[in-house]
């Protein structure tokens, strides 16, 4: 498992019974997982005493509970800075798992002995945006919510990045795909966090069990001569970290020579010193 043992700011305490009771830089949150199907006693005083709780309702969604909380603080991961905006449906706007993956891609980067420019796909608020920026990169961000772009503007700009190359675009990731390819523009990397279910600007579905085969053969069309690498995030429990790296070993390294590599990231749990998975991620690595 890649674990996301670095964090300063971030730290998650405890889990049990379908929650996790997190650090956030100077507040406490406790959040539904569903990955945490253990019930552990829960004995750190924080779980009672948290400066928020999200609570789902039975009658679908929820609501933040207990709140203590200001509209948004920021937290530091390395020289990354990134803005924390409590949400709709338990979101924080950052997973902080993902910073393994940061690690890993920054070093390629910075490692490259040439410039390098990477898309990032369904990307959020731009975590994996600011670090590739920060690596040396130029970056092409695509995200359909025009809210969530504009807090990764945000973000790049807390990181000292407000300058950097960050070419920010609002639209439906395919139909992007699409038009780079008819523009003929390459990118020497590619990462995208596809979420488990969506919808683009215009009602564009996605379901990524349908859809994710499709798509990573249709983003090798805009992959240059000589990429660097690849990275895919998966949260859907029921999409194996093997079964994305068959997906990426056939559509990406039968034209390119390459290695892959699948896994499990997670988070340290700060009383059982075990760590929570958080997902997978599949790594490809192009020689």
């Amino acid at each position: 498992m890649w674990v996301a043992d670095k964090w300063q700011d971030y730290t998650v305490i405890d889990t049990s019974g379908g929650e996790k009771l997190e650090r956030w830089g100077k507040y406490t949150l406790v959040r539904p997982d569903p990955q945490v199907i253990w019930k552990s006693e829960k004995t750190n005083s924080l779980w009672e005493h948290a400066d928020a709780s999200y609570k789902r309702s039975k009658s679908g969604g929820g609501a933040w509970s207990q709140n203590r909380l200001p509209e948004c603080w920021n937290i530091s991961y390395r020289d990354l800075k990134f803005q924390i905006k409590p949400m709709g449906f338990k979101h924080t706007g950052l997973f902080p798992e993902q910073a393994t993956n940061w690690d890993w891609f920054s070093a390629l980067i910075k490692n490259a002995s040439r410039h390098i420019s990477v898309l990032n796909l369904f990307a959020y608020t731009g975590g994996a945006t600011v670090a590739a920026a920060e690596a040396g990169a130029s970056v092409c961000h695509v995200d359909a919510s025009r809210g969530m772009v504009a807090a990764a503007k945000e973000n790049a700009r807390l990181s000292g990045l407000a300058e950097a190359p960050i070419r920010y675009i609002v639209d439906d990731c395919k139909k992007f795909i699409e038009r780079e390819i008819r523009r003929g523009r390459k990118y020497d990397a590619i990462i995208m966090d596809p979420p488990s279910y969506g919808r683009g600007p215009t009602g564009e579905v996605w379901k990524i069990e349908e859809s994710i085969d499709d798509f990573v053969a249709l983003c090798a069309n805009v992959l240059s001569d000589k990429p660097l690498f690849f990275l895919l995030n998966s949260y859907t429990t029921g999409l194996s970290a093997s079964t994305m790296k068959y997906i990426t070993d056939v559509r990406l390294l039968t034209s390119h020579e390459g290695i892959s590599e699948a896994d499990e990231i997670g988070l340290p749990v700060l009383e059982s010193g075990l760590v929570l998975p958080c997902g997978s991620s599949v790594r490809v690595t192009f020689k």
